[in-house]
Parts: C-alpha cells; sequence; structure tokens
C-alpha cells in the first residue's frame, strides 16, 4: 500500500472533508467498483512531505509500512496505544475531542457511501500526537490497499495528512492529496474556521474525487 499517513510520529494526525457532509447528497453515477488489491509490495509514500504527515505515520502504522520522502523527522517515538480504541468498531475515531457527536455521526454516514458507491474505505482519525492510539489502528481498521486513512493532528502545522493504498494510489492523482492538504489544511484556515471545518471540508472533497470517473483529469479540483 502507499501510505503518506503520519501520527504525531509521521503522519498518524491522518487523514479533511471538501464538500460538507452534512447534508449532502450523494454523487448521482453508476458505482465504480474497483477489483479487489491484489497482491502487491507495500508502496508507501508521502504525499505531504511535512513532518507532520512522516511522525504522525511512524507512530502508527510503522510496524505496517515503510515511508520515503523528504523531511523525515528526527528522533519521533513510534506509538501504541489500543486503549485509546473505541470499544466497538467506527470508522471515525476522535481521541481530540475536534468533532461533535453530530458531525462524526455524517461524516461515518459519508464514509459509509462512498465505500457503497466505489468500493474505497475512508478512515479518519483525529488526534493530538503523542495522545493517539498509533500502530493499534492498523489491525482496528484492518487496513489494505484499498483504504484511505486520514489523521487529522494539527501538531505540525498542517492539520491533514493521508496514508493511500496501493489501488488508491493507481486511481488518485498524488497531486489532489497535497492540493487538498494545501487548501483546507494549513495552519491559517484551521485556526480560523476550525479543526472540525477543516475535517468536513476534506472528507467532503475526498468523496467528490473518489466518485468522479478515473481518466487523466480526475480530481483535478479540490472542492
Amino acid at each position: 500500500m502507499a501510505f503518506l499517513l503520519q501520527l504525531p510520529s509521521s503522519s498518524l494526525a491522518f487523514p479533511h472533508l471538501a464538500n460538507p457532509i452534512v447534508g449532502k447528497a450523494s454523487v448521482s453515477r453508476t458505482p465504480q467498483f474497483r477489483k479487489p488489491p491484489r497482491t502487491r509490495l507495500l508502496r508507501c509514500f508521502s504525499l505531504i512531505g511535512n513532518r507532520s504527515v512522516k511522525y504522525l505515520l511512524s507512530g502508527s502504522l510503522a510496524l505496517a509500512l515503510s515511508f520515503t520522502g523528504v523531511g523525515f523527522a528526527e528522533g519521533k517515538v513510534g506509538v501504541n496505544k489500543p486503549e485509546l480504541l473505541p470499544k466497538e468498531f467506527t470508522t471515525v475515531i476522535d481521541v481530540a475531542g475536534f468533532l461533535s457527536d453530530g458531525q462524526e455521526k455524517r461524516i461515518a454516514q459519508e464514509i459509509e457511501a462512498i465505500e457503497k458507491d466505489t468500493g474505497y474505505k475512508l478512515r479518519v482519525l483525529a488526534q493530538n500526537y503523542p495522545d493517539t492510539p498509533g500502530l493499534a489502528i492498523r489491525d482496528f481498521w484492518s487496513v489494505d490497499d484499498n483504504t484511505i486513512v486520514f489523521v487529522a493532528d494539527p501538531t505540525f502545522g498542517n492539520i491533514l495528512n493521508f496514508n493511500v493504498g496501493a489501488t488508491v494510489d493507481l486511481d488518485i492523482p498524488r497531486s489532489f492529496w497535497s492540493r487538498l492538504a494545501g487548501k483546507y489544511g494549513n495552519m491559517f484556515y484551521w485556526k480560523e474556521k476550525g479543526e472540525d471545518t477543516s475535517i468536513e471540508s476534506a472528507v467532503n472533497a475526498i468523496a467528490t474525487c473518489l466518485r468522479e470517473p478515473v481518466g487523466p483529469n480526475n480530481c483535478s479540483d479540490v472542492k
């Protein structure tokens, strides 16, 4: 899988929402299901060459993925705190308290719709390193080639960090993730609008992108 996540050890501040999930109707299109991921060597990359992504990832998926990229943080310790995971399965984990119960519910509903429409699995973790489940999320979410792990962590400036599976990497331009982080993850945006708005905006943008037909111009705009 190709991941660009990072828990405060690299990018576990994982994975924003572009078009507010709130009350947003699903795009009416013929579902485009991808074939089940084939066996592949994990290909990991840092779409956003910043420390937050790297720290977060090493803290959460260090054992599952290996990363390459610029500016690997110096000496952040990986984190593995399964006790911070919820008792029951959920696609949205907010250990930082950025989201209201209503926002978590809306995001979870959008994530469910995305998976039904496209086959992609989006997972959202909101955290403040080192208060993060870290590596424990890998098994909790059964992260695979069709998974996008979105870690929202303001610790290193840009709040949006992503780890994407190999199948997702083949279909979605890497430039989309960096543009998404630049638009909704920059410090000026989330400090003015709030971490919750930044996360919801990113999720909605991802939903729009994933529903676009795969082609040379898909996900060219961050909406």
